[in-house]
Order: C-alpha cells, then sequence, then structure tokens
C-alpha cells in the first residue's frame, strides 16, 4: 500500500486553543509537513483546490511547486483539480511546469467538482454542462500531456485547438487519476480512457464506493487497457501515542470541521446527499465511517483493513482539518513515518 497525505487547506478556529491560522500560516504548515513526509516515507502529497470558500489551497500548483523545492521523492498530486472548471491548457501548462521543476514527480487527480455548486456560479458555468465540459477536458488533459501537437475541433464551450504543442512538455508520461464515486459518468470515463480511479472523501460509510471500485474495475478491462487500474480512496486520520489520547484531542476538532461541512453545504449546493446531513456521530464516523483515529498499531490495522475491502492500493489522508495546530500536524506525520507505514501491507 502506498501512503499519501492530503490536505483541503481547510480554515478553522481551533476550538481547542481558539486560534485561527492566517493563510500564510496554513500555507507553510502544509508545506513543511510535506518535507517532513518525504523524509518519513510518504509516497505522496495531494492539495485540494476551492474557490470562495473556507479553504485556503485555491492554487495547487503553486504550494505543489514550493512542496517539490523542499523535497526529493514526494509524488506531488491534487484533491481534486476542478477539470470542469478550469481551462485545459492552461490547467496543462501549469501541471507540467511542476512536473519539469521536480523532475517528473508530478501527477494530477481531476475532478468534476459538481458537489459545490457556487464554484460554476463563480466561473459563469452552468451545472448542467458539468458532465459535457469534464469529459471535454480530460480528454483534452490527456492528449496535452502526451507532447504531441494538438489540434481539436472546438465544442460550444471552448475554441478550436489548431497545431498546438504543450510547453513545457512532462518528463515522462504525466499519471492522471479521475476522481469520482458518486457519479458512473465519472468513472466510466476513467475506465474508457484508461485513467485511475480516486475514490471522494465522504462522510458516509466507505462500504458503499465497493461496488464503485467493482464496476470500474470490469469496465476497465472490458476496454483492454494493457495495465491494472490504481484505485486510491481518502481517509480522516488522527493518531497519538494511544488510542484515548488521539480521541480525545481529536473529536473537538473532527466535529469542528464537521460543522464547517454543516455550514458550508447549504451554500454550495441546495440538494446534498442525505449522509452529509446527518448530526455528527463521533462514534459512528470512527469505526463506520471514514475516520480512523487511534495508535499507530490501530491506524495501520484499519487501514489494511479498508485497503482489502476497497482494493485501494493507494490511500490518503487528511490530518491538518478543524484547526489542527502546525506543530502537531508535523508531529503525527512523523508518528505515521516511523510507526504507521512500516506495518502496511
Amino acid at each position: 500500500m502506498k501512503l499519501s497525505l492530503m490536505t483541503l487547506g481547510d480554515v478553522v478556529a481551533d476550538p481547542v486553543t481558539g486560534s485561527t491560522a492566517t493563510a500564510a500560516e496554513r500555507h507553510r504548515a502544509i508545506v513543511e509537513a510535506a518535507a517532513v513526509a518525504d523524509e518519513a516515507g510518504f509516497e505522496g502529497v495531494h492539495i485540494g483546490e476551492h474557490h470562495g470558500l473556507e479553504y485556503t489551497t485555491s492554487s495547487p500548483p503553486v504550494i505543489l511547486a514550493a512542496i517539490g523545492e523542499r523535497t526529493s521523492r514526494l509524488r506531488l498530486s491534487t484533491a481534486v483539480t476542478l477539470a470542469a472548471n478550469l481551462d485545459p491548457i492552461r490547467v496543462a501548462e501549469d501541471y507540467a511546469t511542476v512536473d519539469a521543476l521536480s523532475g517528473g514527480r508530478c501527477e494530477v487527480v481531476v475532478g468534476r467538482g459538481n458537489f459545490f455548486v457556487s464554484t460554476y456560479t463563480l466561473f459563469g458555468q452552468r451545472l448542467e454542462d458539468s458532465h459535457e465540459l469534464f469529459a471535454q477536458n480530460v480528454e483534452l488533459l490527456a492528449r496535452l500531456w502526451a507532447g504531441k501537437e494538438v489540434s481539436w475541433p472546438g465544442s460550444r464551450h471552448r475554441a478550436p485547438i489548431s497545431e498546438f504543442v504543450l510547453q513545457p512538455v512532462p518528463v515522462g508520461p504525466m499519471p492522471l487519476w479521475v476522481g469520482g464515486g458518486a457519479s458512473e459518468s465519472s468513472t466510466d470515463l476513467a475506465a474508457r480512457l484508461g485513467l485511475d480511479l480516486m475514490l471522494p472523501s465522504a462522510f458516509g460509510n466507505p462500504q458503499m464506493f465497493k461496488p464503485v471500485v467493482e464496476a470500474y474495475r470490469e469496465k476497465f478491462a472490458s476496454y483492454g487497457h494493457p495495465r491494472e487500474p490504481r484505485v486510491g480512496a481518502c481517509w480522516h486520520v488522527n493518531v497519538a501515542t494511544t488510542s484515548q489520547a488521539a480521541r480525545e484531542r481529536w473529536e473537538p476538532r473532527y466535529r469542528a470541521y464537521f460543522e464547517l461541512m454543516n455550514t458550508v453545504i447549504p451554500r454550495v449546493n441546495p440538494d446534498p446527499p442525505p449522509f452529509v446531513t446527518k448530526p455528527f456521530d463521533f462514534e459512528f464516523l470512527t469505526t463506520r465511517g471514514p475516520a480512523i483515529v487511534g495508535s499507530a498499531a490501530e491506524v495501520a490495522e484499519r487501514l489494511n483493513a479498508w485497503s482489502e475491502v476497497l482494493t485501494s492500493d493507494t490511500n490518503l489522508i487528511y490530518i491538518d482539518m478543524g484547526g489542527q495546530p502546525a506543530d502537531e500536524y508535523r508531529d503525527m506525520v512523523e508518528l505515521i513515518g516511523s510507526e504507521v507505514i512500516p506495518q502496511l501491507t
């Protein structure tokens, strides 16, 4: 199993200390933790992208470039790149530049982002066009990153492209993931194009994604791609020397993050799925939900168990949520590197 850091850059007052990190402090903490993760044996780091919300990471390629300069082996990725909202040439150029600067360590997870309806409004787009925009832009990204001349006839959403060659080109083949699990069209697109699948970070029971993965793997094989697909999953994690210490430290911060979601969701989505509107239930979330909390041995055991259920060979862990202080964030990364990663199968 490959284990990577993930952050969405949520901005929440720490319910324990009452302090709120500035944007500069939040960004710096992410870069510093990634530098520790590089030394600790993590596979990669994935940066989320949001616009106009209580998340501060709106420009993942800039953050990844900074991380690339502080690290030597860490894979530099996203969680997710909003491919339906952004121009594909601009996206291709930005991440190919990260790849060139880092010596070929960049890979991208693209997502449709339709859960956040307000983003489409902000960018002057219609949500009902999201499927078409996403499929069009992802296919263009795959062609652009191949490093060959691209001509494309255009669509009602974008002007034609004539004899365009990307600069810079990626160092090598740019790995491309599709973030999805709630929409059949996204998993179908990933299977058809031969792209890997990254399951979303959600507050429901992760078992709900098992049939999604099974269908994706079956469709991927039916297209005759010459390799096995990769499947990734996302988890909310807090680890300490003892289970009691981890649970006591994390419960107020995980609650704060959950309450942020309950504040944001009604503003950005008029019809959210039921699992995101239920009351906060720490026991459910940490036993049958996406939250993994406890000692190093407990965290490793649950990661191994969920990885087997979902056949996920890559797992992303989100630990800097709910006002988590930067020093505790770095300490957890070190602890996971020394005591959790060696126990993963």
